[in-house]
């Protein structure tokens, strides 16, 4: 008995210790594997797309003169030691692993993974911080010095990334800039003749304008008036509320560019017209206000980046300039030609964009088996064979602008009226502009003021859904000025949205015929 009882009181010792060593097994194991799970090896064992390990040794973060090599989860999970590098460990293990299992790498569009919309989804800033510690170190830039400035003080409010700038860090582009003060550039033209003249235009036909004193012409199209139908149906799928309800609107006969003002024009403006960066916007908006002649007019300060993003220039739509500079582009063409251009209203956009139609695309089509949207299309994929003819969106585009010849022409034979980039109109910005306008109206004009403004036609990075005629957005002033470091910030370009552009139309005179 007494035996039996000294061998039960050794027991819980016994199994204590037993306890313990499992438990240290069990933790060197966890630990190994967790280790094993970490190294690059791993991690390239899944991700085998093209730009993964070649750019990332081709990177700053690998190559460097330091001689700090930075891992994959040094950057694509939280600092380590916290619970939250391990949940996220697992949750992204999990996500990778159901990805390789279940879908083909083939079918990804890499190219819109290596965006920046993208980008800050799988990197995370608390990463970049553990090791950047000093943001103003030797040798950096005034520029530089400016831009982290901004940062430390907007970081939390704006919540900018350290990748919003510095997207090339990890994985080498070699299309990438950084964003910084630019000079101007010259215009890109297959063109020798330097024009002396505008085109005169006596007759209400589509005609070729010649910017003076360049080598650079673009196309107008003659739009002949008439009344449609604008906003969608009730029954129109992917419709919005600010869509409708649907008015009969008539408009009056305009001519309107055959593209987007391209590179090639507007880099005529911005040489003509620049200013320098240290003139106040409020002067340079009350110089233009009162300026009669192109000489007295001011352009855009250079811009802060590469706003052509390394896609190329020429035909290319210009991109990333804000509504204000439109607008003076307008101004500054008015005046060199004596005609008068500008921006389109909302009513002349989406009747020119309709060509005389009144289904939700000016071509054939069901929007339904457009879009990615919907289990069905994401399963099995959309159908793409008629809308990739005549639109550049999401799943044609690479994720850049790309050139007017790319695409068909709509029935009044303008080109990419939808799709490749957003346009300006106008128009103030109103949910229920519709509403709070007769259900018959001639040439309307929109609210009488407003904070933002109309764009229409959607981009390159926008699903089937947004390129329909009725399909409406609005500026996002704030939200694309977001990391633009400069104080006050830029009146002529934006910093936080590539696709965005514009194209003109001009009033016939009483001349015309």
């Amino acid at each position: 008995m007494s035996s039996a009882r000294k061998s039960s009181k050794k027991r819980p010792w016994l199994v204590f210790f037993i306890g313990a060593i499992l438990g240290i097994v069990v933790m060197l194991c966890g630990n190994k594997a967790m280790h094993h799970f970490g190294t690059d090896e791993y991690c390239e064992s899944c991700h085998v797309h093209p730009h993964t390990f070649d750019s990332w040794k081709m990177s700053s973060h690998y190559n460097n003169e330091s001689g700090v090599r930075v891992h994959c989860i040094d950057c694509h999970l939280p600092p380590k030691g916290s619970f939250y590098h391990f949940r996220e460990k697992a949750r992204t293990g999990l996500h990778d692993l159901w990805a390789y299992w279940t879908k083909d790498s083939a079918d990804f569009n890499w190219e819109q993974k290596r965006q920046l919309d993208y980008a800050v989804n799988i990197v995370y800033n608390e990463s970049c911080k553990e090791c950047h510690v000093n943001l103003f170190p030797k040798g950096l830039t005034d520029e530089g010095g400016t831009a982290h400035l901004y940062y430390e003080g907007n970081e939390k409010k704006l919540n900018l990334q350290c990748i919003s700038c510095h997207l090339d860090a990890g994985h080498y582009d070699p299309n990438y800039k950084h964003a910084k003060m630019t000079g101007i550039p010259t215009i890109s033209s297959a063109n020798v003749e330097i024009f002396t003249e505008p085109v005169t235009v006596t007759r209400f036909e589509d005609y070729t304008e010649h910017i003076p004193g360049t080598a650079v012409s673009f196309d107008m199209i003659a739009i002949p008036g008439g009344t449609f139908k604008m906003g969608s149906p009730n029954n129109e799928k992917f419709r919005r509320d600010d869509e409708g309800p649907v008015r009969d609107v008539t408009v009056n006969r305009f001519f309107m560019a055959k593209i987007e003002v391209s590179w090639d024009e507007y880099w005529s403006y911005h040489i003509e017209t620049s200013s320098e960066g240290r003139i106040p916007p409020e002067v340079i908006k009350e110089r233009n206000l009162n300026a009669h002649s192109v000489d007295a007019i001011s352009g855009p300060t250079p811009p802060f980046g590469v706003p052509s993003q390394g896609w190329g220039e020429g035909l290319r739509p210009a991109i990333t300039m804000t509504y204000y500079s439109a607008e003076i582009y307008c101004k500054w063409i008015s005046a060199k030609t004596g005609k008068k251009y500008r921006l389109p209203t909302e009513a002349e956009w989406e009747y020119a964009a309709r060509g005389g139609t009144e289904t939700p695309y000016f071509f054939p089509g069901n929007p339904k088996k457009f879009s990615s949207q919907g289990w069905w299309n994401k399963m099995f994929g959309p159908d793409t064979a008629v809308i990739n003819s005549f639109v550049i969106y999401d799943l044609n585009s690479g994720m850049k602008t790309q050139e007017p010849l790319r695409v068909h022409q709509n029935p009044f034979g303008l080109k990419n009226m939808l799709g490749n980039v957003l346009e300006y109109c106008s128009d103030w910005y109103a949910p229920d502009t519709y509403s709070q306008t007769p259900a018959t109206v001639t040439d309307p004009k929109g609210p009488a003021e407003g904070v933002e403004r109309v764009v229409r036609g959607g981009n390159y990075a926008n699903d089937a859904a947004d390129m329909r005629a009725a399909s409406r957005f609005s500026t996002k002033t704030e939200e694309w000025l977001k990391t633009d470091p400069q104080q006050p910030k830029s009146i002529w370009w934006y910093s936080d949205i590539k696709g965005i552009g514009f194209r003109v139309v001009c009033e016939p005179d009483s001349t015309v015929n």
